[in-house]
């Protein structure tokens, strides 16, 4: 027997470790051309971005490194030089 013990969301109980239920649903992110993304995967911008708060605008192909799936199908989370809590539309990116 495990003495390992998972937080259930759905239902807010603790719940052993093999018994917590599967996600309802998984979300599946799409890029602009129609690929499936996955937390890890490197994404390039198919164009130049304003980014809000930064002053900057990120340039047409530029590499995204290890992006993260924020749960929504049109959002992904991502990390840049100089530019905290970065988060991208799918609808601008092309996976790499």
């Amino acid at each position: 027997m495990s003495d390992e013990y998972v937080y259930d969301e759905a239902s807010g109980e603790w719940v052993a470790g093999g018994d917590a239920p599967a996600p309802a649903t998984a979300v599946e992110v799409r890029d602009a051309v129609g690929n499936v993304l996955a937390d890890g995967d490197q994404v390039t911008l198919i164009k130049d971005l304003k980014v809000k708060g930064a002053g900057q605008t990120l340039k047409r192909g530029t590499l995204i490194k290890s992006i993260r799936l924020t749960g929504d199908e049109q959002e992904i989370d991502c990390k840049f030089d100089g530019i905290k809590g970065l988060v991208l539309r799918a609808e601008f990116v092309r996976k790499r």
